[in-house]
């Protein structure tokens, strides 16, 4: 999820994590201009559970705002409910319900379907939010991390395997800066370049170098340079302060993009290169962008997820055209959104549901721009559907 970042007093919508915006500027890829970093919130695509926010549960194909608010800043998609931070820093959740529902996934203290914004309790210090699977996750504005929703394997890091539907803190800790959710096993970065993981690890995704569960979180490994990080189905990505791309997990499609299909448990670099600076992680798929701006992609390719104008898996990262305009992308399950510099939106991948927003259920496997507007400024994909904020 990108994330809003404060330099010299100046707000960006930028893409990079707290310790990774001085790799970022060092490697020249700053943005030279401010942008807005809020605006109008927007859906489409599955609509099951009211995850769309609109206040029914109609799929939609299109973008279709919600409601009239310009306040909204940070976002979050997930499976059955979806989590938004206003600017005045409040908490806001919809969707859930179903048989799912009984997680308490929105963190609402109820397990009850809501197709609108509901307010997270009345605080006004939430700052990144990260919904995944089952579960959500949560960082205030003093670097205390938060978890609600499923608990099976410990994925909500509280030393148990008790699910809430309220927000529960992690530890004690005031120093977390980053959170990236997938199935069950989050990873965290904290303010001093240390990475962490907790819950379900069956395929070695935690990194710790084993396949036992973790109810805690556990450091992956002793090193401070890591800047960013995604978590996908069951494979986990991130990038160093270096510039260096590393994965570990499940790699039965070759998602890790290290040329072959083996599973690891513990982080693996990927080839040699020192210019990576974001990455994503779709269901059996990942992406990456690096520091000029070109657009990779590696795993199964199905529906043409990877964007190479095929249905080929490749086990190698591939690059997605020739542009070097990316600047963020966001995938979940088999559909797959970005931005580009000039804030336009493209799509490609499934679309059954009309995640992809092209008013039609085609799958695409090229980028494909959606409308011409060039005003987007976030994005975050659930499970077929996506939340954007549009300037």
């Amino acid at each position: 999820m990108p994330v809003v970042t404060t330099v010299s007093g100046v707000q960006y919508s930028g893409i990079w994590s707290l310790s990774g915006q001085a790799n970022a500027k060092a490697l020249g890829t700053w943005p030279t201009q401010p942008v807005p970093t809020f605006g109008n919130l927007y859906s489409w695509g599955k609509n099951l559970y009211g995850q769309l926010g609109g206040g029914d549960t109609v799929d939609r194909s299109s973008p279709s705002q919600i409601g009239s608010l310009t306040t909204w800043l940070a976002i979050s998609g997930g499976t059955f409910g979806s989590l938004a931070v206003k600017t005045d820093n409040t908490l806001w959740s919809w969707g859930g319900g179903g048989n799912f529902g009984g997680y308490g996934v929105l963190g609402l203290g109820n397990t009850t379907l809501y197709s609108s914004p509901k307010q997270v309790g009345a605080l006004t210090n939430w700052l990144k939010v990260a919904s995944g699977f089952y579960s959500s996750y949560a960082i205030k504005t003093n670097g205390t991390l938060w978890s609600w929703g499923l608990n099976s394997g410990g994925a909500l890091g509280l030393g148990n395997e008790t699910n809430y539907s309220s927000p529960k803190q992690i530890g004690a800790l005031t120093t977390w800066a980053e959170i990236a959710s997938g199935f069950s096993s989050p990873l965290a970065i904290k303010t001093d370049g240390t990475l962490w993981s907790w819950g379900i690890n069956n395929l070695g995704q935690c990194g710790l170098g084993n396949i036992t569960y973790y109810s805690s979180p556990k450091q992956v490994g002793a090193l401070t340079s890591w800047a960013s990080v995604a978590v996908g189905d069951g494979q986990s990505l991130a990038v160093k302060t270096d510039g260096t791309l590393w994965a570990w997990g499940q790699n039965d499609s070759g998602q890790l993009g290290l040329g072959n299909k083996t599973r690891y448990s513990s982080p693996k670099q990927v080839g040699a290169l020192t210019t990576w600076l974001k990455v994503a992680g779709g269901l059996i798929n990942s992406f990456a962008i690096k520091t000029d701006g070109t657009l990779w992609a590696w795993g199964g390719n199905t529906f043409g997820q990877l964007g190479l104008g095929n249905t080929t898996s490749y086990s190698s990262p591939k690059q997605v055209g020739l542009l070097t305009n990316w600047l963020n992308i966001t995938s979940f399950y088999s559909s797959v959104s970005a931005l580009k510099t000039n804030n336009t939106l493209w799509s490609w991948g499934k679309n059954d549901t009309g995640q992809l927003g092209l008013g039609n259920t085609t799958n695409y496997s090229s980028p494909k721009q959606l409308g011409s507007s060039a005003n987007w400024i976030r994005i975050s994909r659930g499970r077929e559907y996506i939340l954007a904020v549009v300037a």
